[in-house]
This record gives structure tokens, sequence and C-alpha cells, in this order.
């Protein structure tokens, strides 16, 4: 059996739909579900029991899943950027993840894979390697990028990393976050905001180096994020710390370009003043080194940027009503 932990929400829902597509229906789904909608990201994929993840975590360290599991995929976190308190994200991220760790990695003939973040990286002023003597030195922005790197540094100091897949992601985007609120990508808020009013709103720049609008991001669909993944799970000899992104920094007046394009509308762009106590906080460029996954056997071409997002919007936003705002 598989475990997908986060399996409801955004790359773990994608993940459970790759491994349908591949012939496995042999999935535990672990998530909580509460009241989101995101458990509608779980209709029609194929698995066989779903745990909530306070019971899953009780049952692991009482020794019920000790046998019979193939590979887990660590993606269930708390990923808002803006989450405040530290208590929450320490126990959720780092905590819970590390219980997980101390149980499955390592033991013979399983897979564990897990979530990281691109958010780890911090102002890029160190770079976006994804090499281990790296990774001590990073300075996160934010509390969920400091959580992230607690357990990415834990994994490596108890040499649980040279058993196990850190995956960094990106700037994500694509089907099944429509549940993510806040969190949602900029591709499907710029979405939303050209059907509504025609505009899309970006963020002024403050640096003299970037004009407006052109700030960069790694944007990676979905889909290749998962191929990426799942690349990870028959090769137990690919450990460590790997970036997940297109190694190509887009801005986001590329991105709005490419929406207004999708949608057969004309550009228009309005640029707005940052909230207030953000400026501080802001990436503004972010590129994945790439080629440690490329060295490790990773050869499938990557979607650009503009082919993501006419099929994103054309065979997604304009037709899934799940994509609509949260009220």
């Amino acid at each position: 059996m598989i475990i997908v932990t986060g399996g409801a929400g955004f790359i773990g829902s994608n993940i459970v739909r790759a491994l349908n597509e591949g012939g496995e229906d042999k999935i535990l789904v672990v998530d909580r579900l509460e009241r989101s909608e995101k458990w509608q990201n779980l209709a029609g994929l194929d698995f066989v029991d779903f745990e909530h993840k306070d019971d899953f975590l009780e049952k692991v360290e009482r020794g019920l899943f000790d046998h019979g599991i193939w590979a887990l995929f660590h993606m269930g976190a708390c990923s808002s950027t803006t989450e405040r308190d530290a208590d929450y994200l320490m126990r959720n991220n780092f905590q819970y993840s590390r219980r997980l760790a101390s149980r499955f990695a390592g033991k013979t003939g399983m897979r564990f894979i897990y979530a990281s973040s691109a958010a780890t990286y911090g102002d890029g002023s160190l770079g976006y390697s994804d090499d281990h003597d790296t990774a001590p030195g990073l300075r996160p922005l934010n509390m969920y990028g400091y959580s992230k790197q607690m357990f990415d540094m834990w994994a490596m100091k108890t040499g649980i990393l040279e058993n196990a897949a850190g995956l960094k992601y990106f700037n994500v985007f694509g089907p099944n976050e429509y549940h993510k609120a806040d969190m949602r990508s900029v591709v499907i808020r710029a979405y939303f905001q050209a059907t509504e009013s025609g505009e899309v709103r970006l963020f002024k720049s403050y640096r003299p180096e970037f004009k407006d609008g052109e700030q960069c991001r790694d944007f990676v669909y979905v889909r290749d994020a998962v191929k990426m993944t799942l690349h990870f799970l028959e090769r137990p000899e690919l450990n460590g710390l790997f970036n997940v992104g297109t190694g190509k920094p887009r801005t986001f007046n590329d991105l709005a370009r490419a929406v207004f394009s999708a949608l057969g509308k004309q550009l228009n762009i309005r640029y707005i003043d940052m909230p207030e106590g953000l400026e501080k906080r802001y990436q503004y460029y972010t590129c994945a080194q790439i080629d440690k996954i490329r060295l490790s056997g990773y050869r499938h071409p990557l979607t650009s940027l503009e082919d993501a997002i006419h099929d994103y919007v054309t065979e997604y936003l304009l037709k899934d009503q799940r994509s609509r705002p949260n009220e």
C-alpha cells in the first residue's frame, strides 16, 4: 500500500490521481477535512481507505502500519506563508513530520518522500542550490518556511535524509488548489480578476532593479511537479534534498499576459501597493536550480508557463464549478 498524507490537498490529490492513472489503487489517504471544500478533490479518485491525520499518527506509533507499506508521500502540512501561530506550525509541520519520519524513513523496502519548500530559501541571497552544504545557512522569511527548514535540518542531522527524499517545491499551480482560499496561486487569482473586473492587479515594485510586475517566480505546473515527485518512487538510491521547479524564472507580467491570452481578452494590468508589513518579507526573485534532479535521471520536458496556464484556464477553470471563489 502507498500512503499519501495531505492526500485531499492540492499536490497530494494530484499525486493520488497520477498513481491511479499508473494503475495503483491501494492507497491510504490521510488528511484533515474539517469544513473545507477540499473533500471534493477526492471525488473520482480510487483509494482503499481514509484516515484523519491525528488518528493516523496514533496508529503509526502503535505499530499498526509497520508492515505492508511500499511508500509514504508526506505532503500534509500547513502551507500558509502568512500563518502567525508559530506553535501550531511547529506541531503540524515539524513535530508531526519528525514523528512520521522516525517511524518510517529508512525502513527496509519502504520509500519516504516528503514536501519541503522553496520558502526555506528566504530572500534568495544565498542562492537556490539544493546541495546539502548550502542548507544550514538559509534564512526563511516567514514561520512556514522556518518550520520546513527545521525539519530539513533535523533530517540531515539525524541521518534520516540519507534514506528519504525531501522536495523543495517552488510556485506550484494548477487543478485542485480551489480550496486554498488566500493561499491559492497568483494564476487562479489573476484568472478571477480578469474574468470579473477585466483587469489583473499586481504589486508595485519597491526595488529599483525591478520594474512594476517584473518581480520573478519559478512557476511550475502541478502536472510537472507530480511527475518530478513520482520520479523518486522507485529509485531508493535517490535521497537528499531536491528542487522541484522549472529552472526558468518568469515575471508576474508574463503570468498576466498568459492569463489574458488564454481568455482571449485584451491585456489590462493595474499595479497596486503592497499590504503594510509585506514589503520586508517579499521575495522579488526565485529560481530553482534543477541540475541535481536532471542529473538523477529526470528527463521529462517541463511545460512552459504559457502552455500550462492555457491548459489550466481552458480545461479546468472555465469548466469546473469547484474553481469558484470561496464564499
